[in-house]
């Protein structure tokens, strides 16, 4: 079973949640489904690693604000890590296990769906942030990016009910890419996770690319066991490009550019 988290200091996870639960049953601070769970945490999200020693579940899907600079809107989806130091949660030069399946079939959804969220980017990020000690899939589904969204109840309802839709039925199995390069929103993934055949696992973005060597890598091939294929965006790796290919030919992942 499939445990959703919502912090009670974030709005859009907290309206989220507050949709979802109202037909849940509750037994002390966790809300029972039929097929998941939920809990409202006192704490952020992204510094949950301690979830998993409270909560055993098969996975775990945080609703959550998002937030950028540049103030885009946007409704976003990503897997979390931490490449180098740990300055927003987790553990410096870890990675989280992916949950590629569920991301794609809720991408693949909310695209269907685009016309209701006609403002907004839909779109991945590359990873990033904690948590990234738990043992089990980690999902986090967002929605940005100022306040008025964060407080829009019925943009949250809506949002809500495609990630229940989609946590309530046995997503699709398709095949696990580790991605290298691009930005943090990269297009090019996001089309592939959209439109294309693969789901995606951890990814791994252009100005990352610096801090991967041999002992990150091998833990992210331990991260991302199901993933049998590196998707490359050739044209975005830079100096890094040679060292990516080494990495990628020293093991069985089958390299694709794209």
């Amino acid at each position: 079973m499939q445990l959703l988290v919502a912090y009670q200091l974030d709005p859009a996870g907290y309206n989220m949640a507050s949709y979802i639960m109202q037909d849940m049953k509750t037994q002390g601070d966790i809300y029972h489904g039929k097929n998941f769970d939920l809990v409202v945490i006192s704490t952020p999200s992204i510094s949950a690693d301690w979830i998993e020693e409270k909560y055993q579940y098969d996975s775990y899907v945080f609703l959550s604000k998002h937030a950028s600079e540049s103030g885009d809107l946007a409704l976003t989806c990503h897997s979390t890590g931490n490449f180098s130091e740990a300055q927003f949660g987790g553990f410096s030069r870890q990675i989280a296990v992916p949950h590629p399946h569920l991301q794609k079939s809720y991408m693949k959804h909310l695209w269907t769906k685009r016309s209701d969220f006609s403002k907004f980017e839909i779109t991945i990020e590359a990873t990033h942030h904690g948590p990234t000690a738990l043992t089990k899939p980690t999902l986090f589904i967002e929605i940005g990016t100022t306040q008025k969204e964060w407080d829009d109840k019925k943009l949250c309802e809506n949002v809500a009910k495609i990630v229940v839709e989609e946590i309530c039925k046995e997503p699709e199995k398709h095949k696990v890419a580790i991605c290298f390069g691009g930005t943090h929103y990269p297009k090019k993934f996001t089309k592939e996770l959209i439109e294309g055949e693969f789901a995606l696992g951890t990814v791994v973005p252009k100005h990352a690319l610096d801090h991967l060597d041999n002992i990150l890598f091998s833990h992210m091939l331990d991260r991302n066991k199901e993933a049998k294929y590196a998707l490359v965006d050739w044209s975005s790796l830079g100096k890094n490009k040679q060292k990516v290919v080494t990495l990628i030919q020293n093991t069985d992942l089958e390299m694709i550019k794209v």
